[in-house]
């Protein structure tokens, strides 16, 4: 009889032992995931403050440039252009080089027909024109500009 108690009492230790060790580690469970939840909400506030960069614009004043005749005769387009670059550099080089970057857009400009700029779809692949025409350099060892979108902030076909 007094081995029947002795193994129960061994078996109630077992058990509060191993009732102390799952309780042990729940707990650590629970800070860890706490923990862990804490610091990426901070991660997440100072990625976004990092990422919030105002954008850079670049005016071009606004030109009446004849466009190629089509079957209504001689057409105007009258387009007041804003570049969206990527960092004060692009917008540095692009404003020292205004003469070149005026010629350059109405050369190209020149070379369209009305019909193909009235459409949204003729705007978007002008502002594509417009990207790549830029994009070559306008000086011996400059660095690549950073243009990033074409605004139109005027545009009238006449």
């Amino acid at each position: 009889m007094a081995e029947s108690s002795g193994g129960s009492k061994k078996l109630l230790w077992i058990m509060i032992i191993l009732v102390l060790l799952s309780s042990a580690g729940a707990a650590a469970a629970i800070y860890l995931v706490l923990d862990q939840r804490d610091g990426s909400t901070g991660g997440d506030v100072q990625q976004q403050t990092v990422a919030h960069t105002p954008p850079v614009f670049t005016r071009i004043e606004p030109f009446t440039v004849n466009l190629a005749d089509d079957r209504y005769g001689s057409r105007l387009l009258y387009t007041g252009i804003t570049l969206r670059v990527g960092n004060e550099q692009s917008k540095t080089i692009i404003e020292e080089h205004m003469p070149q970057v005026r010629s350059r857009l109405l050369i190209l400009l020149s070379g369209k027909q009305a019909n193909e700029l009235t459409s949204t779809e003729g705007k978007e692949a002008l502002a594509q024109a417009i990207i790549n025409r830029l994009s070559v350099p306008l000086t011996e060892n400059q660095p690549p500009l950073d243009l990033r979108e074409v605004l139109f902030t005027e545009f009238i076909v006449q």
